[in-house]
């Protein structure tokens, strides 16, 4: 299971989504969410769907990535499913048992909240797919930057975020290989009850969180002894400018918002 977390990796590549300016892929995923979350019915979730796929396909990320990012998620996208399945009172009653209810308007909210939940998680995940963190970080902190005018650490904030993606898989790896010792000295994390398993996780967090503790501190001394003391007077070796493409992507999801809204307002 924790193999298939690919939160935070980046698939290095020479496509159009990659060559695009960082600004703009996390302008367009904000886009794209409030655009998801106007989809109100079939057409326009087919719409999201067909777009979404159209992006994955540009990307050139192969859907066994993606399918290894919805993984973990999994549980979290039936009970959403089960809830909307068993509690939306709208349409024909197909099955009513005790406090379970099936309507036709549950199995359509149901199916559509499962697509959204998908399309959502596959959307935000070709982010940190095909933009690596030390160029997400700089598109995030030039849009940041109209708030360093009332004094909000934009540069810090950003560097933090770069460095908790950039250490997601390393503590993975780090998590995956603690587990793999401790079974080999006879650790069982997945038989017994629910207590029995939380104590069992202890032998696992505790080196864990001493590893995590040294890689912070071996970070620290090392931007220390670089003479890292924030953004002030700092300089970049790419300058981020926008492109034609970048534009031409705005103006593209422009019309996909503006879409979304009319089929929102006419529920279609």
């Amino acid at each position: 299971m924790l193999k298939d977390i690919t939160l935070g990796q980046y698939f290095p590549g020479d496509t159009i989504v990659h060559r695009l300016d960082p600004r703009t892929k996390i302008l367009v995923v904000i886009i794209f969410i409030v655009a998801l979350f106007l989809a109100v019915d079939w057409i326009s979730y087919a719409v999201m769907f067909l777009i979404t796929a159209m992006c994955i396909k540009l990307s050139s990320i192969r859907l066994k990535s993606l399918m290894k990012g919805l993984k973990p998620l999994v549980f979290i996208i039936l009970l959403t499913g089960i809830l909307n399945l068993f509690y939306t009172k709208e349409g024909t009653v197909l099955l009513d048992w005790w406090i379970f209810t099936v309507t036709t308007g549950g199995i359509k909210r149901a199916f559509l909240m499962v697509v959204r939940i998908m399309l959502l998680v596959c959307g935000t995940l070709l982010l940190t797919y095909t933009t690596s963190p030390l160029a997400l970080t700089d598109g995030l902190e030039m849009l940041l930057n109209p708030l360093k005018k009332i004094k909000v650490p934009v540069h810090e904030m950003s560097m933090m975020m770069s460095m908790a993606l950039r250490f997601i898989p390393t503590l993975i790896e780090e998590t995956d290989k603690i587990m793999s010792a401790q079974k080999a000295r006879g650790a069982d994390f997945s038989t017994g009850k629910l207590t029995e398993r939380a104590k069992a996780l202890l032998p696992l967090l505790v080196p864990l969180f001493v590893s995590s503790f040294r890689r912070a501190d071996e970070l620290a001394v090392a931007m220390e002894s670089r003479c890292y003391h924030g953004g002030e007077g700092r300089t970049r070796m790419k300058t981020l400018k926008m492109a034609p493409r970048d534009w031409l992507c705005f103006l593209f999801w422009a019309l996909v918002l503006g879409g979304m809204i009319a089929m929102n307002v006419y529920g279609i």
